[in-house]
């Protein structure tokens, strides 16, 4: 057993590679990962990345990597054994979540934000029933089911149009929008196969007529007066979705100050009722002053990249600073927008022309993930942009990401 050299609220921080050394295991390395990881590198943590595949870009830039099946809890049990975290961040859906359980429970890691956090959100399910059932919050109808018919009958009683949902996956996949019978089928095959751990299982929601989704970060930090665990907010970041996958978004969303109001009373009660320390991405759903609670991620969410350009601390170093126990400032610098770059080609070990004219975008910049393995869909980079405002900022941003072409390193 170990103790958790923060737990107490003290800041002190080792020095990487020595006995002395603070020491974070990051579960999954992707472009999350990756800047989660240079944040915490550059407050001196020892950090070791670990991925399904091999060269992930956190692989990258951490100290240590290693390449495991994150859902084979004795392959798990047997790394962190071997590493010795003090904190163990989960930045993916596909972990043996009760693994993590039995760790934090022995006293071998502490689990960022909690194991228990990271059960309930790695399953739509667990979220759910706690923001419907147990905190009472406004979300869209839902059921669940395990067989076409169980989904059969769930659409039934919830009635079209409807979202249809594995319980676990991550950016959009196995999601499919149904708007008549002939789509069930199709619906439950695609959920079956995009599940990030197939448990037969899906989630049927009742579709809200909202006018937008916003993110709100939020962070569970130490209060630097009294040490205890304080909540914090980021300005709304509005967002494009296709097929529940993020294309674009932007910082701050204009909102009304009620909605707001509720998105942060509503995105409170969430984080607080998950506990533990860190950032949490909070997804909702507004129309007018109407919130509800969509889901919610405890860890950097994908439409905060925007946060890189916009505020003072990134999305990624709160994080950091959050579960380092250090003060943490959401600061808003300046209004400003994220565009994806697609891979636009299967192919391993791809390049990017156009670089340095979408760098000539006035207020662009770009993050290029760096990912070994290329997918047309597959999401390989991000341009980021400020300006005046949103609008200013959305333009430069898309028109930056356009500049950059994936091609063939053949």
């Amino acid at each position: 057993m170990q103790t958790d050299p923060l737990r107490a609220g003290a800041t002190r921080i080792g020095t990487p590679l020595s006995p002395d050394a603070t020491r974070v295991m990051l579960l999954g390395a992707g472009e999350l990962g990756k800047e989660v990881i240079i944040a915490l590198q550059r407050l001196g943590v020892e950090v070791t990345a670990v991925d399904r595949y091999a060269n992930a870009p956190g692989h990258q830039v951490a100290h240590r990597a290693h390449v495991i099946d994150m859902t084979d809890a004795a392959a798990l049990r047997a790394l962190v054994e071997k590493e010795a975290p003090h904190l163990i961040v989960p930045e993916i859906e596909a972990i043996a979540t009760d693994a993590l359980a039995d760790i934090e429970a022995a006293g071998v890691s502490t689990v960022i934000p909690t194991a228990r956090a990271t059960q309930l959100t790695m399953n739509r399910e667990g979220i759910r029933r706690l923001a419907a059932e147990e905190l009472g919050l406004p979300t869209s109808p839902y059921a669940f089911a395990q067989s076409l018919d169980e989904m059969k009958a769930a659409i039934a009683a919830i009635g079209f149009p409807c979202v249809v949902k594995p319980v676990m996956s991550s950016s959009g996949k196995g999601q499919s929008v149904l708007k008549r019978d002939t789509d069930i089928e199709p619906a439950w095959n695609h959920a079956m196969a995009g599940g990030r751990v197939n448990h037969g299982r899906v989630i049927v929601e009742g579709f809200i007529d909202f006018e937008y989704e916003i993110t709100q970060l939020t962070v569970r930090a130490a209060d630097p007066a009294s040490g205890a665990t304080q909540t914090y907010f980021c300005d709304p970041i509005g967002h494009v979705q296709v097929a529940g996958d993020y294309v674009e978004s932007w910082q701050p969303q204009a909102m009304s100050p009620a909605a707001l109001a509720k998105s942060r009373d509503v995105a409170a009660k969430v984080v607080t009722a998950l506990g533990g320390r860190g950032l949490f991405g909070v997804e909702l759903f507004v129309r007018g002053n109407d919130v509800w609670f969509s889901e919610v991620s405890p860890r950097p969410h994908d439409t905060g990249l925007v946060t890189l350009a916009t505020q003072r601390f990134s999305e990624f170093e709160l994080h950091a600073r959050a579960i380092l126990g250090l003060p943490v400032d959401t600061a808003l610098r300046a209004p400003g927008a994220s565009a994806v770059i697609y891979g636009g080609l299967d192919e391993a070990g791809i390049a990017f022309e156009g670089v340095a004219e979408a760098l000539a975008v006035p207020g662009a910049d770009l993050r290029l993930f760096g990912k070994p393995e290329s997918f047309v869909k597959r999401r390989m980079g991000v341009a980021l942009a400020t300006g005046a405002d949103t609008d200013e900022a959305r333009e430069r941003a898309k028109l930056a990401a356009s500049k950059v072409r994936p091609v063939s390193a053949r």
